[in-house]
């Protein structure tokens, strides 16, 4: 598989700006860029497998792409949150 340069750079762009909103939306001061980018980037792996097997269709387009990798990280954090946090720096946060 090629991912070209382009490509990349928008993966990374939608990653960082969900993971950002993501952090906010769950009582979150964020997780620093890489950690944003790590979120996002797991976020949009859920929220585009999840999505389409609940019948939810947003559309295509960069906007959708950052709807829909938001949707997933707001899943991610929230399963994260209610497993435990995995460590005290988490809990202080959220």
């Amino acid at each position: 598989m090629h991912i070209s340069n382009q490509s990349l750079l928008v993966i990374l762009l939608v990653g960082i700006v969900a993971g950002w909103l993501a952090g906010r939306l769950v009582r979150g001061a964020g997780f620093g860029i890489i950690g944003d980018l790590v979120v996002g980037i797991v976020g949009a792996f859920i929220g585009s497998w999840l999505l389409p097997r609940l019948g939810i269709h947003l559309g295509s387009g960069i906007v959708m792409a950052i709807v829909n990798a938001t949707i997933g990280a707001i899943i991610l954090l929230v399963i994260v949150r209610l497993i435990g946090g995995g460590g005290a720096g988490w809990r202080r946060r959220w």
